[in-house]
């Protein structure tokens, strides 16, 4: 997530600095073709190309719209998942009246903070659908900033947070947040039976996992399932469409200003595939809320704020420092 007042032109130029040449070769190569060579046969009329123009233009807006709702929406999840952290950790505290409360409430907040991080590795796997390995989203990652889940061990954190037969029962499952709420309910199970926790008390902890549960799925149904193919290829072919016509239709139109205003095509054209190409790539790097990319929702740094809270909630003072934007960029 950008947190500053907007992104650097240095940043949007070397963001779309590849598109940006193919533009230019785009509309020189039938401008120089029309002024040098003569071959006036390229003007095309531009009515047509504004039919394609306007299929464009619907449907990029199409997409950057459910783009953005898929990327609030994921943001709306997450403030669920922080909601419910805290409500957790304060029935913890009040509710969980073992004689040897302290160690049994610092399991029950340590295997939460545990399936936080679980969560947020889960989510940060690739699919193939997403955007973060192309060429221009690589660049910019190295150059900005840093995806702790792609750089940590899961293993090893979750370890600090674990006893080894629940971490060794975690382990052997693909999906690792799902059985840290397992071994949750079977915590409160066992404290019922041991007399430190009561029934009512147990049902209301229970339903507090099942809201975990459901934010869960919610954010797995963003991460695998992918803004619908069939519009995006749409879009894509469209936008490019578009843009390969678009000299033609210049030229046609400066050419009535007079000779010499045809060479305008060239940087008329350039803007304005530029910034048709560019609104549908912003769209397309917002999609996928969970991906790595610089329009996110920050996880790492939500379950960073999620922790201190539910360590602080029973006392804990060794607790992590809030994650801070590197250059302007949260995670």
């Amino acid at each position: 997530m950008h947190t500053g007042r907007h992104y650097s032109l240095d940043e949007v130029i070397r963001w779309t600095r590849r598109e940006t040449y193919i533009f230019l070769v785009i509309m020189a190569i039938p401008t120089v073709a029309f002024q040098v060579l003569g071959w006036t046969w390229l003007s095309l009329s531009w009515s047509p190309i504004a039919l394609v123009g306007t299929a464009v233009a619907f449907i990029t807006g199409f997409n950057n719209s459910a783009a953005y709702g898929r990327l609030w929406e994921a943001r709306q999840v997450w403030g669920e998942i922080i909601d419910a952290s805290r409500t957790w950790g304060m029935m913890v505290a009040d509710l969980v009246t073992a004689p040897e409360s302290a160690g049994v409430k610092r399991a029950l907040i340590h295997r939460q903070i545990a399936w936080l991080t679980a969560l947020r590795y889960h989510l940060r796997e690739a699919r193939a659908w997403e955007t973060m390995c192309r060429s221009d989203n690589t660049e910019y990652l190295e150059r900005n900033y840093v995806v702790a889940e792609w750089d940590g061990k899961l293993d090893a954190l979750l370890s600090t947070l674990l006893d080894p037969a629940e971490l060794s029962v975690v382990a052997l499952r693909k999906n690792r947040p799902t059985p840290l709420i397992g071994l949750q309910s079977k915590a409160l199970r066992e404290g019922v039976e041991a007399g430190w926790l009561s029934d009512s008390h147990r049902l209301a902890l229970i339903n507090v996992l099942n809201r975990f549960l459901e934010s869960q799925g919610k954010c797995e149904r963003l991460k695998n399932y992918p803004y619908p193919r069939q519009f995006a290829t749409l879009n894509l072919i469209f936008v490019w469409m578009f843009i390969l016509l678009l000299p033609f239709g210049l030229i046609h139109e400066f050419q009535e200003l007079g000779p010499g205003f045809v060479w305008l095509t060239i940087p008329a054209g350039v803007a304005i595939a530029w910034v048709l190409h560019t609104i549908d790539k912003i769209g397309e790097s917002s999609s996928n809320p969970f991906e790595g990319g610089p329009n996110d929702v920050p996880i790492t740094a939500l379950s960073r704020v999620a922790e201190i809270d539910l360590r602080e909630s029973i006392g804990e003072t060794d607790v992590p420092q809030l994650i801070e934007p590197r250059n302007n960029l949260l995670h």
